[in-house]
Parts: structure tokens; sequence; C-alpha cells
């Protein structure tokens, strides 16, 4: 392993532009709130992450030195949507260790962020990619890259070939959400590098700040479950936590970061929500769970039930995607609406080794429950199961009428 190797994470725009985009809105209207973050393996490693714990440990002794540099902070504050007290709150931000707990229960790593969650908020992505970086070092070998450039190769030998489709009424646009499972943060660099180098007609951006910084991209994304989930704590009647935190999205971004997330208690419940002043407010959804044509009908039906032209939203799918499947979401839906796709393992992490699946979810806030009803078995993540029943029951989930 060389020098520059031992540290995983080298810069704190390592991390998603849509924590960014969360960071600044909760610090502006709630910057009071407490709130807990869990890591899950969801799947079986092979071997037992509780055997990086120590490791885990120094990578975030190393995080807690951090500070956002004069560079970095020139580049956030440059995105037209990011305000400049926000920036100013960065320029003395640091991670506080007291805040992250590692742990061992048997053969399974626990980390736990506790406390404010404008100063908790922003580990999930670091701890993932952290995480991730030490394993992948534990099994990759001299070999593992090889395979990797080959598979890339093949992806854009894929869409080389879409080159020669008919050409459909809306563009073909994805980009690379691969920062929280890369094998390594210097594989995601080549990787997003080669992708903006050999497909530029297809391939429009990174979730990655750091990346989008460095290779001259624009940084994708707008926010996830965890912002919607911590109104569910928020003082507002529960029935309404989705619309209160889209309203409070609205207020923040005045028209920028318009991609809904639409699956914290399922596309039902969401779309009960979403009205024709939301739906004309934001500029599209993302999907993350559940079948993603059935979710992208919906959507369609949705908008031309309010009278909506789809032509002029986009819908974003973003859920366990490769090349092939987002090629084929294409052919459904481009004559009928504008798309994206986010891939994320597919593209920083085929190395031909299994990737983890790992995330990092907010548990409670003030003291309460928080959680999402994904439309994914599996995906769910909650500890209070009293809470998740009564959630279901609000929102009729699963609940016979």
């Amino acid at each position: 392993m060389s020098a520059e190797q031992t540290t995983v994470i080298q810069s704190l725009l390592e991390t998603d532009l849509y924590k960014f985009a969360m960071w600044q809105a909760m610090l502006h209207r709630h910057p009071q709130t407490q709130a807990e973050y869990t890591f899950v393996c969801r799947n079986e490693p092979a071997f037992p992450l509780a055997e990086l714990a120590d490791e885990v440990s120094r990578e975030l002794d190393h995080l807690c030195s951090l500070r956002f540099q004069p560079d970095e902070l020139a580049f956030i504050g440059g995105l037209r949507y990011i305000k400049s007290d926000f920036i100013d709150f960065l320029r003395i931000f640091q991670f506080q260790r007291e805040f992250i707990e590692v742990k061992t229960r048997g053969e399974t790593l626990e980390v736990v962020a506790r406390g404010p969650q404008v100063h908790v908020m922003g580990f999930e992505i670091y701890v993932l990619a952290i995480v991730n970086e030490l394993y992948f070092r534990r099994l990759g070998d001299a070999n593992t890259l090889d395979v990797a450039r080959e598979r890339l190769a093949e992806k854009i030998g894929l869409l080389q070939a879409f080159d020669r489709e008919p050409k459909r009424r809306h563009p073909f646009h994805f980009f690379d959400f691969g920062a929280r499972r890369h094998y390594s943060g210097a594989w995601q660099r080549e990787v997003v590098a080669t992708l903006k180098a050999q497909v530029p007609q297809y391939f429009k951006g990174t979730s990655n700040v750091l990346l989008a910084k460095d290779l001259g991209m624009v940084p994708i994304g707008t926010m996830a479950h965890e912002y919607l989930q911590t109104f569910q704590a928020l003082g507002v009647r529960l029935r309404d936590f989705q619309k209160a935190a889209l309203e409070a999205w609205v207020q923040e971004y005045r028209g920028d970061l318009g991609i809904a997330l639409s699956d914290v208690v399922g596309m039902d419940a969401f779309l009960a929500d979403f009205d024709l002043y939301f739906a004309k407010l934001f500029d599209g959804l993302r999907h993350d769970s559940g079948d993603p044509v059935i979710w992208g009908e919906k959507a369609l039906a949705h908008y031309q039930t309010l009278r909506i032209d789809a032509n002029t939203k986009r819908l974003v799918f973003s859920d366990g995607l490769d090349i092939p499947t987002a090629l084929s979401l294409y052919r459904h839906f481009a004559d009928r609406t504008q798309l994206g796709f986010g891939i994320g393992t597919n593209l920083s992490n085929d190395v031909g080794l299994t990737p983890l699946n790992i995330v990092m979810k907010i548990t409670s806030a003030n003291g309460q429950p928080v959680a999402k009803l994904s439309d994914s078995p599996g995906k769910t993540m909650c500890h209070d199961e009293t809470y998740l029943a009564y959630l279901r029951q609000v929102f009729k989930v699963g609940v016979a009428s």
C-alpha cells in the first residue's frame, strides 16, 4: 500500500452534492435539530466488517482533522443556489469526533453518529466510502483493476452502439452516483474521467463534488430520504410531513434543485401530497425503490391528471441501475418525458468482486423515531416497530381500506 492510499478521505469535498443542499436547508430552517444516523450492512461481506473497526476509527480521527480549503469553498460558493452565510459556516466547520462512535457486536461493525444534525448529517458518505475502500483494499489484487477497466470498456461500447439507434424526443443523459460505494476514490476518479472523455454526449455529471471540481463537471444532486424523514419529527402533523418538507425546499431554493424524492412513504402516498402546486414548482421526480416502469407510469399519469405536459418535466432513475437497464428505461419513456439516470455501484465498483450493500441512515430526530416505507422490500430501516406501524396506518401503506 502506498503512502497516499493510507488515508481514504483527502478532502471534505469527497461527498455527494445533495449533502450540501440538505445541509444548507437544515442550517437555515432547523439548526437546533438533534439526530442519530446508524450504519448497516445489508448483505453478507466476504469477511466480518468488525475486523475493520480500528482502521475505521483511525480514518474518522483523520476526517475530524480536515477543514474546507479556500479553493473548495470557492467552488461550492460558485453554485448559484448556495448562500454566502452557508459558506461562512463551512469555513469554520470541523467534524467533532465525539459525535461518532465505532463499536463491534460480534462480527458486526456498528457506527453511530449522534448529535446536532448540522454537525452529524455530513458523516454518512465519508463513513460509507471509508468502509468500502478499507474492505476492498483487503480483497483486491493486481488483476482487479484490469477486470474493472474491461467492464468499463464494455459499458462504453454499449453506449457507442446506442449511438446508432433512432433518435427519440428527449436525449439520454446519465450521471455518476458512486461515491458511497466505490471500489476506491482513485478508481471512481478514473471512471468519471474516462466517461467524460469517451461519451461526453451522454455522461453529464457526478454527485462527487471533488470530482466535479477537479474534472470540470456539473455536480449533480438535490435531496435524499434523510431530509424528508427529518420532517417527521419537526412538529408538523405526521400526515403533513412531506408537504412541509417540500414547501421548505421550495422556499430555500426558489426554483433550483427541483427534483423531488418520491419514495419516503411510497409513491402512492407521495403523489397524494404532490398536488398541482408542487407539480408545477418542481422540475421532476427521482425514483429510488420499487419497479421503475410502474413508478414512471404512475408519475406520467399523475402529470396528465393535473394537465401538466410531462415533456416539460424530468424523471430521474437511481435505484441499482446499470447501463443496459438505464437504456431500457430510456427506450420506454424517452418520447414522453425528459429523463436522467444516476448510476452508482455499477460504475464505481464493478470490478469482479461482490459489492457491499451498506447504508448509513437517519434513525431518529429530536428523540423521536423516523423512517421510510420503501417500495422495495428490505430498504425500510427503523428501530421502532410501533412507529413503523403508525406510519403505515397514517399513510395507508399496506393497510386494508
